[in-house]
């Protein structure tokens, strides 16, 4: 192959290259998270988020997992468990609450979707305790902004 050849395939292919690299970043293993890999540690102190939690806190995430059972059939919240949940935990008091569990906020009210049914959430990923000054629930993690797709 002559120079020019060898620069006319390069060009054509580097396009190419750098649509490939960015649908791997949005799609990527490095931006899926996945319950197992929520903590690091549990222990004496409490729950240790993991390295990989941290390092994509305030980024675009995907989680997969199942809607725990709602207070109120549309809400702009939900519970994101591991494992199917067919109770509502706030309705029995000595229901076990899984510790695997991500709150999930949605910009507009999302209709319950049957806990059978696993559902993928992508938003932004927020790290640390807070309190949800309408509910007063609090929140290890939570994904915001956040669109619900049923799988």
């Amino acid at each position: 192959m002559d120079r020019r050849t060898v620069l006319r395939v390069s060009l054509w292919w580097m396009p190419l290259w750098m649509l490939t690299t960015v649908v791997v970043r949005a799609t990527g293993q490095n931006m899926r998270l996945r319950f197992s890999e929520l903590y690091k540690a549990f222990g004496v102190l409490g729950l240790e988020f993991s390295d990989k939690v941290r390092q994509l806190s305030g980024k675009q995430i995907a989680m997969r997992g199942f809607m725990a059972p709602p207070l109120k059939p549309h809400s702009n919240f939900f519970v994101l468990t591991k494992q199917p949940v067919s109770i509502c935990p706030f309705c029995q008091s000595d229901a076990d609450w899984p510790n695997d569990i991500v709150l999930v906020y949605t910009q507009d009210p999302v209709e319950h979707v049957s806990s059978s049914k696993p559902v993928e959430v992508e938003g932004r990923l927020e790290v640390g305790p807070k309190v949800d000054p309408n509910t007063g629930f609090v929140s290890l993690l939570r994904i915001v902004d956040a669109t619900v797709t049923i799988l």
